[in-house]
């Protein structure tokens, strides 16, 4: 599809999305509630817009990536959402880790109006969202998503349909289970090998070629090392990402007994205040517990 593209949350991930679809040669109309993360994006050609309706009523196709399932539906079918400027033919392109059953209500209110949505949240966290390396994982009919195909190449190098308009979302919420579950088992071992006199460093290195492997500790562990706990997805997200986990399986009736008891890990973390600090940060409070640090001081 030819035109301008819409972009809604300039944050962590959706800036550097913003700015590879300009590098990509894609005229975009952003807003953010922060007017300051618009800045690098502005630089490259993007006009502002004070809403997402002003967004929508400029472009053809409009982008959100934003941290809620509550924040989605503001910007979408909000007072001032996608939904009041968009014309009839519109697609909106959710690429927001929310509730996929809320995500299906969205889209009907939508498909009322003549505006399809397809999901398609993404994964590989900061560093690939920089680069244009994300995983998108998308949930639509097939016709919407073939017209967002050039947004997905633009942002990522692989692209999942993965079925019907909340299947992206669906898909998200399982690989975010097992990385968030898998991110409390790696501080408890990693402090545990700290705790029985190992060297942090060996304990990386031997675990890194062996069976205990896994992305979350190729991810996290170089961070704790460093004690370098910037956030990429913070502690705040990945409790709201496990609230949405444990909550879909409620839903359909399944038992998820890792991602409740590691969610309270997560809550942990945010009652020692440490909301906004990287994911890996929870290694902190096995450290507390256990009486060791990882990093020494």
């Amino acid at each position: 599809m030819a035109g301008k593209v819409g972009f809604i949350g300039l944050g962590a991930m959706g800036g550097p999305m913003a700015l590879n679809l300009a590098k990509a040669g894609h005229k975009l109309v952003v807003h953010d509630i922060d007017q300051s993360k618009t800045a690098a994006v502005r630089a490259k050609g993007a006009e502002l817009a004070g809403n997402a309706e002003a967004v929508a009523a400029a472009v053809d196709r409009t982008i959100l990536i934003v941290e809620t399932t509550d924040q989605a539906k503001e910007v979408i079918t909000g007072e001032r959402g996608i939904i009041r400027g968009a014309k009839p033919g519109h697609v909106v392109v959710c690429m927001s880790t929310i509730d996929p059953f809320a995500a299906r209500e969205i889209a009907e209110q939508l498909l009322a109006k003549g505006i399809a949505m397809v999901d398609a949240p993404v994964s590989g966290g900061t560093g690939r969202a920089q680069s244009g390396e994300l995983s998108v994982i998308v949930g639509g009919d097939k016709e919407t998503v073939a017209k967002c195909e050039d947004l997905f190449k633009a942002m990522g190098n692989r692209t999942f349909h993965v079925g019907p308009l909340g299947s992206g979302l669906a898909m998200k919420l399982v690989n975010n289970m097992l990385v968030q579950v898998n991110t409390v088992a790696v501080a408890e071992a990693l402090v545990l090998g700290v705790k029985a006199g190992l060297d942090p460093e060996t304990i990386y290195e031997v675990v890194k070629v062996s069976t205990g492997a896994s992305a979350a500790w190729e991810l996290r562990v170089p961070r704790i090392l460093k004690g370098d706990y910037e956030p990429g997805g913070t502690i705040d997200i990945s409790y709201k990402d496990q609230e949405l986990e444990t909550a879909f399986a409620k839903r359909l009736g399944v038992p998820v007994l890792l991602a409740n008891v590691t969610q309270q890990v997560y809550q942990m973390a945010r009652a020692q205040g440490l909301n906004k600090q990287d994911g890996s940060a929870v290694v902190k409070i096995f450290e507390q517990m256990a009486g060791v640090k990882v990093k020494g001081e």
